[in-house]
């Protein structure tokens, strides 16, 4: 990536970063946080450190497309500051909401470090609400935004599953 393309890439990082503290931020640390009463010492064991696993492999997807996002699409995940060029690439040449996916494995993996199961309860309804959001906000705006390149991508790329092979 060149000079003025990083440096275009700028102010989309930063609201990017802001989005990210306040959206995804809130879906996987405070409300956890409130669901399991505060901050509860960890167990040990397979489960929990599956957990940990978890959630950096989500964290880790969620912010690779937060990048993608900020740097190729100039724009963030926020409806109110979408990006300028869809994103195909990353993650998303795999599936189309990676980051959906990477905020429920943190999820997930709060609740089996935590061995509480209200909180993977709590990550399958996020799922159901992004996936209600997807359907009747994100793929209309995408439509309306990109076309026919937009359709394109959306036939090829699985919505949810990710697909490895083409």
């Amino acid at each position: 990536m060149n000079r003025s393309a990083t440096s275009s890439a700028i102010g989309p990082i930063l609201q990017t970063l802001l989005f990210t503290v306040v959206v995804p931020g809130t879906v996987a640390v405070i409300v956890p946080r409130f669901l399991i009463r505060g901050f509860p010492t960890p167990t040990v064991g397979v489960l929990p450190a599956l957990g940990v696993v978890a959630i950096i492999v989500g964290a880790c997807i969620y912010f690779r497309c937060a990048w993608e996002f900020a740097v190729r699409g100039l724009g963030t995940p926020a409806p109110i500051a979408p990006t300028k060029f869809l994103v195909v690439s990353g993650l998303h040449r795999y599936v189309r909401n990676p980051m959906y996916l990477g905020v429920a494995l943190v999820i997930l993996g709060e609740a089996a470090l935590l061995r509480a199961l209200h909180l993977a309860e709590y990550a399958a309804v996020m799922l159901l609400i992004a996936h209600l959001f997807v359907v009747f906000y994100e793929e209309p705006t995408l439509r309306r935004q990109f076309g026919e390149s937009y359709e394109e991508y959306r036939h090829r790329v699985p919505r949810w599953v990710p697909r490895f092979w083409q």
